[in-house]
């Protein structure tokens, strides 16, 4: 494999930048390529089907033009609904994204835990298994937090966030049954991690008090450098491009972000 041989991080839109961040801090010589699919975002208000068959059919074709050593699909809706179609289908060693049940279970006092994330993600039967092995004892509850995903956009973008929608989120937690007990929520999206600050606010306003949150972007990272062990990153500037399918103009302000990272071109899928 030559050094030079990318690493393809996917997501719907910007959410994979909270995996590609603690990638990137492990890995600093990681030559990346970053697809986002801003023509289908967001993707946890579509049906399973059209996830399943839009992913599915992105991604080969990602995978044929790029050629990675290893493709990232850095969006929990499109991992717990796509992705064992993809590692059926294409020669390529692929990463999903888990949400962090386990950690939080094992972190909760109170022995209750909230999940937020799109509506497609917190109805998945894979959410179901996540917390029937790793959160037995625990009362779990659930919410679909898709305007989020809208709020982490336009904050990357740099128009700002609107408090109420994060509020809003939290309290559809708090005002199910025990909810008053939550001691630690876990952001089953990807987009969400980049609202943190604003969601340790909104936390304390609606909760009183300082809340847990925990997300699966350092074990994604962990992951990656565990299967590109052993491999030879380049050793000058590594490569980093944008692909875009759908607009370039949506990236606003996010564009510099990436070229913080080293990234030095957008092409269209």
């Amino acid at each position: 494999m030559l050094a030079e041989t990318p690493v393809l991080f996917f997501d719907s839109g910007l959410g994979g930048l909270s995996v590609l961040q603690p990638a990137l801090a492990l890995m600093p010589q990681m030559p990346v390529v970053y697809a986002c699919d801003f023509a289908g975002l967001p993707y946890g208000e579509k049906s399973e089907a059209e996830v399943g068959t839009r992913v599915s059919a992105l991604l080969g074709r990602l995978v044929e033009r790029v050629r990675p050593r290893l493709a990232v699909i850095a969006c929990n809706t499109a991992s717990t609904i796509a992705l064992g179609h993809v590692r059926a289908a294409l020669d390529t060693p692929f990463v999903g994204t888990v949400p962090a049940i386990k950690p939080a279970a094992m972190a909760s006092v109170s022995r209750t835990i909230g999940v937020l994330g799109t509506n497609a993600t917190v109805r998945q039967p894979y959410i179901d298994q996540l917390i029937a092995d790793h959160a037995g004892d625990c009362r779990v509850l659930r919410h679909g937090a898709g305007a989020l995903v809208g709020a982490a956009e336009g904050k990357l973008r740099g128009t700002g966030v609107e408090m109420d929608v994060l509020q809003d989120a939290l309290l559809a937690l708090r005002a199910q049954p025990d909810g008053q007990q939550i001691d630690a929520i876990v952001l089953a999206c990807t987009h969400f991690p980049l609202l943190r600050p604003e969601l340790d606010d909104a936390a304390r306003a609606v909760f009183g008090r300082d809340m847990r949150f925990f997300d699966g972007g350092a074990g994604i990272a962990r992951r990656i450098a565990h299967l590109c062990a052993g491999q030879q990153w380049p050793v000058d500037a590594p490569d980093r491009r944008l692909i875009i399918n759908g607009d370039a103009g949506q990236l606003g302000t996010a564009w510099q972000s990436f070229a913080a990272w080293g990234f030095a071109s957008v092409d269209r899928l």
